[in-house]
């Protein structure tokens, strides 16, 4: 550690970021017992993603405003890693000179539904409010629950429930490993299956982004998870062939089962409309090829000029059934 005296750690402010990288480095310190809390410097970051937080994402650069900022001061030398919730970032790489160096293991990827009520997704009553920010999510219900009303929900975790007990919404929509991870696992009405809401690509999932040369990626790899990486690298893949973003009504998932990876995927229109549903399978040393052939056959089916259009919702985010 004699190169290293100091880590300087930049996260956002959210109590999420500060719960995920406090579990990040206690299974550093767990795999290195030689090492002390106090190499690791937490530096808090406003984002433009926190500071625009009643702004839809779409409309003003998408999930990767929230890593900007961090993003900027890895480049500059002002900190030397990032901890990322993996899906806010883009499958597009900004910085070449930037990578994901250590992926923690993912927790459950599922989205989870929060009801006043304690109704689940379908016994929610006709005409009531869902919450949500997501462009994904908010196709998702369309094509269950057109009777359903959606209302764009933006802001950090505890922020929405709040604004779910003020009952501003009926229900909300969120992250499963998200409310894990700040233990309000309790508040879950509903964990919502793949068949119904397949997941965001890396949902679940916190990446450590730095300079490809950093050293610290020597301190980190004993607790990278390889199954983790290789199913997200994965998902990432196919959304970046595709040219799909944060903003596509897009769900993909990958998951490695003994010798064998599935990836799922799931395309829909901003009405509800399933586009496209597509599963494939293949021997995991066979990844790449499978995410590739995945993505031909996506955009093959679909077209990259529809895929391209439905990178944003053109009318507005809030949904009243007619």
């Amino acid at each position: 550690m004699s190169e290293l005296q100091k880590i300087v750690v930049g996260i956002r402010s959210s109590n999420l970021s500060k719960s995920q990288t406090n579990l990040l480095i206690q299974e550093v310190l767990k795999q290195d017992p030689n090492l002390h809390k106090d190499v690791f410097n937490i530096k808090t970051i406003k984002t433009t993603g926190d500071v625009h937080n009643t702004h839809r994402l779409d409309q003003i650069g998408g999930k990767g405003l929230f890593i900007k900022e961090i993003e900027e001061q890895i480049i500059s030398g002002k900190i030397d890693i990032g901890v990322h919730s993996m899906k806010d970032v883009p499958a597009q790489d900004v910085y070449p000179d930037l990578d994901i160096i250590c992926w923690m293991q993912r927790h459950k990827p599922n989205d989870a539904l929060i009801s006043n009520s304690g109704k689940s997704f379908m016994d929610l009553p006709a005409g009531s409010v869902i919450g949500t920010s997501s462009i994904r999510r908010r196709s998702q219900v369309l094509n269950l629950r057109k009777d359903l009303s959606i209302k764009l929900l933006r802001g950090n975790v505890d922020t929405r429930i709040q604004k779910l007990r003020n009952n501003e919404y009926d229900a909300v929509i969120l992250s499963l490993a998200g409310l894990s991870r700040l233990n309000l696992d309790h508040l879950v009405t509903e964990v919502l299956e793949h068949n119904l809401f397949l997941p965001a690509a890396c949902q679940g999932a916190v990446g450590v982004q730095a300079l490809k040369s950093s050293k610290v990626k020597k301190i980190l790899a004993p607790i990278n998870d390889l199954q983790t990486q290789t199913e997200c690298m994965a998902e990432r893949r196919v959304l970046k062939n595709i040219n799909a973003n944060c903003n596509s009504p897009v769900s993909i998932y990958a998951n490695i089962n003994k010798n064998n990876i599935t990836i799922q995927f799931e395309i829909f229109d901003h009405h509800g409309n399933k586009i496209l549903k597509k599963s494939k399978e293949d021997l995991k040393e066979n990844c790449v090829k499978l995410c590739d052939e995945l993505s031909e056959e996506i955009i093959n089916t679909v077209g990259q000029t529809k895929i391209n259009e439905l990178d944003n919702l053109k009318s507005d985010f809030d949904y009243t059934p007619s």
